[in-house]
């Protein structure tokens, strides 16, 4: 009753804003990997060691994040944070669309990967704010609403490839439909306990750091299936379309693969929270990592089974589904074995994570354009899943994560 009384809003209602921007930033997310393709082709990107290097400035990015929002939570607030960085993600799509210079788009991509990681730290910190809040196991439920836009922006997208409409039209479509999103909902988030007051969070932190000589060691543990996660999450995210394209030789209305993808890892967020209730968190990560590898694994290794193109969507399709089912799960797993178990404080605890992780994204995009373009995308798929038997490795044999 105490703790209600602190809210500005109704507990529904600060959950449902939370829930928005989840939303905004999965239908603008999805909106640009829908799109790889075509942004791939109309920039002559061919080689995949070129599109691979592209690719790569998002994660650098990323890292560049990771002090920002260290320097901006306990200063400004998670609320502040969200809505800077949410902003000019979905203003960075936006700009994606208009220009035409392939060494401006390299710059702009650098800015999205940055705005796209304040805003998972950020956003994330306003979530276990949230279960908090509740009381109990529900930011899961924050990671399938993102997903279930991630889902709604890869249709979208799939329609207006099909439909022959250009970027420009559809990234702006999207950039207002989440700006609004935002600008509504913003009033209705909270800060975070001690935040916004910079005198009072800034000597508690270091009283911290210098009690914690090195991060906890479940923080590093966690962080490492982060890191392996985000190798499997920016390969599909970035190359599933492309994989299609390039690898199966399918048309564009046969070009499925981030779509099926998006519909599994949805449908496999929804089913999150039952499958902590018939299995230990450890469990539901080790579960995560064998079907990674055994999507992957049939993605790769049974492309060659038919000569036909139907058959071969259908296959890797199905690879495809067994590794958005496994991917799913293993974020909101993290995210919340961190609130249940880690005695550092959320937001420092998620940058010590997203210190470690950083790797993932950076790692992905080079390994599987050098691969692709030397000996084939399928062998990079193939090299890919086995992070998910490591995944399997570090969930079984690690005792932090007991």
């Amino acid at each position: 009753m105490a703790l209600d009384s602190q809210l500005t809003h109704s507990k529904m209602r600060i959950r449902i804003a939370v829930l928005s921007f989840f939303l905004a930033q999965g239908l603008c997310f999805a909106s640009w990997a829908s799109r790889l393709p075509d942004i791939k082709n109309h920039f002559s990107a061919d080689n995949f060691i070129y599109f691979g290097l592209l690719m790569f400035l998002i994660p650098v990015g990323k890292f560049i994040a990771i002090p920002l929002v260290g320097f901006l939570l306990p200063r400004i607030g998670s609320k502040k944070t969200v809505l800077i960085s949410i902003l000019g993600f979905t203003l960075s799509l936006f700009i994606v669309g208009v220009i035409t210079n392939i060494y401006i788009l390299g710059v702009v991509l650098l800015l999205f990967g940055t705005f796209w990681n304040m805003t998972d730290i950020s956003l994330n910190t306003q979530a276990i704010e949230v279960e908090r809040i509740y009381g109990k196991n529900i930011i899961a439920t924050f990671h399938a609403g993102w997903s279930l836009a991630a889902c709604v922006g890869a249709v979208i997208g799939y329609a207006m490839i099909n439909l022959k409409i250009d970027t420009l039209a559809h990234f702006s479509a999207i950039a207002v439909i989440a700006s609004v999103m935002i600008l509504v909902n913003y009033k209705c988030l909270q800060e975070h306990k001690g935040e916004n007051k910079a005198k009072e969070v800034e000597p508690q932190g270091l009283k911290t750091l210098k009690k914690a000589k090195l991060p906890e060691a479940i923080l590093i543990s966690l962080g490492f299936v982060w890191l392996l996660a985000l190798i499997v999450e920016n390969t599909m995210f970035e190359w599933s379309d492309v994989y299609f394209q390039s690898v199966i030789k399918a048309p564009e209305s046969l070009q499925i693969g981030f779509l099926v993808f998006m519909i599994m890892m949805f449908s496999g967020r929804l089913l999150t929270n039952a499958a902590y209730r018939i299995w230990k968190k450890k469990t539901v990560l080790q579960i995560a990592g064998g079907l990674i590898f055994v999507g992957f694994v049939i993605s790769s290794l049974f492309i060659n089974l038919s000569d036909t193109v139907l058959i071969k969507v259908i296959i890797n399709s199905s690879g495809f589904m067994l590794i958005g089912l496994g991917i799913s799960c293993i974020v909101p797993t993290i995210y919340s074995i961190v609130g249940e178990k880690a005695k550092t404080p959320v937001g420092l605890a998620l940058t010590i994570m997203s210190s470690i992780s950083f790797v993932g994204p950076l790692v992905a995009p080079l390994l599987v354009g050098y691969i692709s373009q030397h000996i084939g995308m399928e062998v990079a798929y193939l090299v890919i899943g086995l992070f998910g038997a490591c995944i399997v490795g570090i969930a079984t044999f690690n005792k932090a994560l007991k």
